[in-house]
């Protein structure tokens, strides 16, 4: 088996080029296998079944390897397989169908409404810059955008008298948002000196140069405005997922919010219920009167 092995990472470094990182990663991940094989008293690759590696994964989830991790295992054994069955070694693919546990869904970090308030009601330059960046946090909050549909998002797309955005989104999939007085606000003064750039397109957000503003570009923008305004990091997505979490607060209206924030599975847009619930978690610790602690109470 090791001769197998050896000759398999032979091929990965010398015809699959992968990097030293990603070949040390195979060696870790196949040395388990091979440690489990020794202990099933398996001869060769051609032994090892479908139930075995169930049982490997099952044993390594005990043992707390979290589901990424476990999910690269099975990806590393579906590639030595994929080597020797193209070598003649064996014919089968005993890690095919397997999936990994599921870890735990990590909460989305947000702001809560006061912080959102704090960043959008601080003071705006009264320059190009100053209300570019202020259209951009108003519209990030007011309609849930994703970085990209924001980055791509053209003049012909907002409809301001009505209070509407059409944006495109993960698949290309075209959805219709409300567009808040604040953001229609924030556009109308942001506009009238966009035009003075000379824009090379009809994208909404520009450089002082005229053309569209980039994915990287954007987030330093943001990351500066949390930095000056909170103190703290800040990225679009935290105010996509804080626009999410306070849509859902206020109207606890689970599909109205997967359709605006675009998601094709409602099962995404649950985990928002998981922070309302926290929040709500939060208040009746705080206000019931049976569930504060006695000061200076241990028990």
């Amino acid at each position: 088996m090791q001769t197998d092995l050896d000759a398999y990472f032979e091929h990965l470094r010398s015809e699959r080029q992968v990097s030293p990182h990603t070949l040390d990663g195979y060696r870790r991940d196949l040395a388990k296998v091979v440690s489990f094989c020794e202990k099933q008293r398996l001869a060769d690759w051609g032994q090892l079944k479908s139930v075995q590696v169930r049982q490997l994964i099952a044993e390594q989830h005990r043992q707390g390897q979290s589901g990424r991790s476990l999910a690269r295992l099975l990806s590393s054994i579906r590639g030595l397989y994929r080597y020797l069955n193209q070598e003649g070694r064996c014919a089968h693919d005993p890690a095919a169908g397997i999936s990994a546990p599921k870890g735990e869904r990590r909460l989305p970090r947000l702001l809560d409404t006061d912080r959102a308030m704090q960043l959008l009601d601080g003071g705006v330059e009264d320059d190009f810059i100053g209300h570019r960046d202020q259209a951009m946090l108003e519209l990030f909050y007011s309609s849930g955008l994703r970085l990209a549909e924001l980055v791509g998002l053209n003049l012909d797309q907002l409809d301001l008298p009505a209070g509407l955005v059409q944006v495109h989104g993960k698949g290309n999939k075209a959805r219709v948002l409300p567009v808040g007085r604040k953001a229609r606000e924030a556009l109308e003064a942001w506009l009238p000196l966009r035009a003075l750039s000379n824009p090379a397109d009809g994208a909404v957000f520009v450089s002082q140069h005229g053309r569209r503003l980039g994915a990287r570009a954007v987030q330093l923008r943001v990351r500066q405005a949390g930095v000056r305004e909170l103190g703290q990091h800040l990225h679009p997505h935290m105010l996509r997922h804080s626009f999410a979490s306070h849509m859902l607060e206020s109207s606890q209206d689970l599909r109205s919010v997967q359709e605006l924030l675009g998601h094709a599975d409602i099962g995404t847009t649950q985990i928002y219920t998981h922070l309302d619930f926290q929040h709500l978690a939060k208040v009746y610790d705080q206000a019931h009167p049976r569930a504060k602690r006695k000061q200076g109470s241990d028990q």
